[in-house]
């Protein structure tokens, strides 16, 4: 998606996603979304990258979508894969960290400090969202240009982490999620339905793909303004509704938001508005939407957040 290339269109006319409209604005968060299998081990595999050595965990997974989702054809069995970086085999605090958009490859480990967080003495797994990483190129697509398909793939992400957490548990003290960017959505939605995090960190949240994309299509003038008219439309807010972080409250009080003062993509009220819904705390990096991943201060307020967790 380039300003010098046509503006992104929806797929379809509005009337056609009626009915995932009507079913998912009446669901709700809690509705649609549903406690997943159990995760079924595939494979786990020794990787390396760098000085760095880590396992892959690969497991099948189809996660429970709405009628009206699968009846658009969002419905089938996904390979997922999780990076596992551990230390050993006793129960330690996990932290699973949801990466952005356009990531998903081995470089998360650097960006989740993932030495340094196995020096706290935190295990760290870090799932591959749909459509991404090595699962660039398989289905699903994720992120789309079309706004079902992409409330159908943060749902699956969502699942996805639920039936990791479930995996997680036995072999873990305490739990917590973070998000970043793409992956805050996701990180807010598991807080909110599963009761088994014990602490939910988001930085540079989103609210939700399909609002950020409407937020900066004006930048192709009137043909992108009418996209965004589109799909900021009470029919696309019905269906994003299922999603919508501003619609969740964590089980845990431990909430930690990381905002950036100068952020251009999701734009500073969007760390505003979560903090208003969660409250928890709050920590402003003086920097831009990816900044704040090569913060000395940020990384300070993610290390003293964490070890309260235990």
């Amino acid at each position: 998606m380039t300003l010098s290339g046509p503006p992104p269109q929806l797929p379809r006319p509005l009337s056609e996603y009626q009915r995932a409209a009507d079913e998912l604005g009446t669901l709700g968060i809690d509705g649609a979304h549903t406690v997943p299998d159990a995760l079924r081990v595939k494979g786990i595999r020794s990787r390396r990258f760098g000085a760095l050595t880590f396992e892959e965990l690969i497991f099948d997974h189809d996660a429970a979508l709405p009628t009206s989702v699968l009846a658009d054809g969002h419905g089938g069995i996904a390979t997922a894969r999780v990076r596992l970086y551990r230390c050993g085999d006793d129960a330690r605090p996990w932290l699973i960290w949801i990466h952005g958009a356009g990531q998903g490859d081995s470089m998360d480990l650097l960006v989740a400090r993932v030495r340094r967080l196995r020096e706290l003495g935190i295990n760290v797994a870090l799932p591959v969202q749909p459509g991404h990483g090595p699962r660039r190129g398989s289905w699903p697509e994720y992120p789309a240009r079309d706004p079902l398909a992409n409330i159908a793939g943060t749902m699956r992400a969502v699942s996805e982490v639920r039936t990791l957490i479930g995996w997680l548990e036995p072999q873990a003290s305490s739990i917590a999620v973070a998000g970043l960017s793409l992956g805050s959505a996701v990180a807010a939605l598991v807080s909110h339905l599963d009761g088994r995090v014990d602490a939910v960190a988001l930085y540079t949240p989103i609210l939700g793909l399909n609002n950020m994309i409407g937020l900066h299509l004006g930048r192709w003038g009137s043909a992108g303004r009418q996209s965004a008219r589109a799909l900021q439309s009470t029919t696309v807010a019905a269906m994003t509704s299922v999603i919508d972080p501003l619609r969740t409250r964590p089980h845990t009080d431990r909430r930690l938001i990381v905002g950036a003062w100068h952020d251009r993509m999701a734009l500073r009220s969007s760390a505003l508005a979560m903090h208003e819904q969660w409250g928890g705390d709050l920590y402003w990096h003086d920097g831009s939407h990816v900044g704040h991943l090569f913060s000395g201060a940020v990384q300070d307020a993610t290390e003293r957040f964490l070890t309260t967790v235990g």
